[in-house]
Formats: C-alpha cells, structure tokens, sequence
C-alpha cells in the first residue's frame, strides 16, 4: 500500500485528488473519518473530476448507501464499489484503503 496523506488532511464530506502508481484516484472522508478511494476519471464527462463531486446517500433496497455524484453530469457512484447508482453499465475502480495512525493508505 501507498501512504496517501494524513486523514486530517482531507476536509470530512470532501475528496481529494492523488496520483498512485501513475494513476489519478479520488479519495473522499466522509462525516465519522470512513475513507474511500475509486478511479478520478469521469466515463460520462471524460474529464478526471470525480474527487470534485459532492457526496451524498441515499437509500436503496433499505440499505443506506453513500455516493459521490460527479460535478459535470451528476451521475452518481457508490463510494463502496464504485458502481454507478444511474447506469448499472458503468463502474468506476475502487481501491481498498486503510487509516493507520491518522494516516491513509491505498
């Protein structure tokens, strides 16, 4: 795993933007310090945006589930899978992450 930066880094409900073994991966903190990772490349815009979305949840099946909706077209992805919530076709990766001492990995 790569260390990322210091959890206190990232503003909670805010992503950030981090390039990993040449690839760009947008990392969110949600509210309670829950950290994920997913691919920074927008498949709708074609633009490396998504760490710029705006977070969100919303329930489905009786599960709540947390998104990223990205800022272009707000098509919203799943910050646990990746998956997007508006076209079950398309998927953004997803990294594992790990928080150690205040620091994060991916």
């Amino acid at each position: 795993m790569n260390e990322i930066c210091k959890l206190d880094d990232i503003i909670p409900e805010t992503g950030v933007c981090a390039l990993v073994n040449g690839e760009q991966v947008a990392i969110f903190r949600t509210q309670n310090d829950d950290v994920f990772a997913m691919h920074n490349f927008d498949p709708f815009s074609q633009a490396n945006v998504i760490s710029r979305g705006l977070l969100g949840s919303c329930e489905i099946d009786g599960q709540k589930v947390r998104y990223v909706a990205s800022p272009m077209y707000k098509q919203r992805f799943d910050l646990a899978t990746g998956k997007c919530l508006d076209d079950e076709r398309v998927s953004l990766r997803s990294y594992p992450v790990k928080v150690n001492h205040g620091v994060v990995f991916i």
